[in-house]
């Protein structure tokens, strides 16, 4: 069934990026196809980020089945693709989801209520759920942290006011009118094909409409979707991984809040120091009492800090132009 779409202020457009995504787009692109449409009616812009795999075609497969518009950006970067994407915008509400996220049948309808009642913000989050491809080991559910390793919600919570970060990628919304004053989402952050790249490029585009427009955030309980985890995803490599990728995020969220002045959690190199010490004893207790749990914690922990100090030493993240907010200009 392909969706209808009515023009007007109530019509909302998502985007979701994909690079080499045909392992999960068939199911993912299924599922939108289940969706309620919400009052005002959507559409869906799926931009190709470079694909070498089958997912063109899997893309055009849809386009009968969905109020779908294809992009093409080929240079790498999740961010730069989504900025690409972002000429296709209609409506006052852009969605924003992932390759490998399955949508709730009332997705669109539950986010798009949040933005009609809460006209007082101006960002938009919901809850994630784990799709585990297969069953996970003990380790994997019990040492693992959810949230950043899977991008899975810690927990459910009630709908209410939220922190900026506590919007994720995968299920998040923001009203049109600040992609239409030039917001657009920092090219030099998310994942672009380098292992070495820092996480969060969503949480620092909330973060910032937040210290620099003062734009309040809204977590819908009851907009749900469910990220599918592969089997690769479930081990100690991808975990690792993960921690590094999220200590450039902490750093740069603590610099980010501090140009701000704002509270944040100190992550400048006396605290870099001591967390690199603290991790590598641990690692060294660990290994003595051949405890695999608390290894991996250590090395966890030590891969979060390596992190941080490659985003301290190694990254050009603030912006040269004291006065360069993160907006493009006509």
């Amino acid at each position: 069934m392909r969706a209808g779409r009515r023009c007007g202020a109530g019509v909302l457009t998502v985007f979701i990026a994909t690079h080499n995504g045909g392992r999960t787009l068939p199911r993912v692109l299924d599922a939108y196809t289940q969706l309620v449409p919400p009052p005002g009616g959507w559409k869906l812009v799926l931009i190709d980020n470079g694909s070498d795999d089958d997912s063109p075609r899997i893309l055009r497969s849809f386009l009968d089945r969905l109020p779908l518009a294809l992009v093409s950006e080929p240079r790498r970067g999740k961010n730069r693709a989504l900025n690409r994407g972002l000429g296709d915008l209609e409506g006052d509400l852009a969605v924003f989801s992932d390759d490998d996220v399955l949508p709730a049948r009332d997705w669109l309808v539950q986010l798009r209520a949040a933005a009609d009642q809460h006209p007082e913000c101006g960002a938009f989050g919901g809850h994630i759920l784990p799709a585990w491809d297969v069953p996970p080991d003990e380790w994997v559910r019990d040492w693992v942290p959810s949230a950043p390793v899977f991008g899975v919600s810690d927990a459910p919570r009630d709908s209410g006011p939220c922190e900026p970060t506590k919007i994720w990628g995968s299920n998040m919304a923001v009203r049109a009118e600040w992609l239409r004053r030039g917001h657009r989402f920092d090219e030099r952050i998310g994942p672009n094909g380098s292992a070495t790249y820092s996480m969060g490029g969503e949480t620092e585009f909330t973060l910032r409409l937040a210290l620099t427009e003062n734009v309040a955030c809204w977590h819908c309980a009851d907009a749900h979707v469910s990220h599918i985890i592969g089997a690769r995803q479930m081990t100690r490599a991808f975990a690792l991984k993960r921690a590094f990728h999220l200590g450039r995020c902490v750093r740069r969220e603590s610099a980010q809040r501090a140009r701000a002045g704002q509270p944040h959690v100190p992550r400048g190199p006396r605290a870099i120091c001591q967390g690199l010490a603290g991790a590598l004893a641990s690692l060294a207790s660990a290994r003595r009492s051949a405890d695999a749990r608390r290894e991996f914690e250590a090395r966890w922990q030590l891969s979060l800090w390596a992190g941080c100090l490659y985003e301290a030493l190694g990254s050009r993240y603030a912006p040269q132009d004291p006065t360069d907010d993160g907006r493009i200009t006509a």
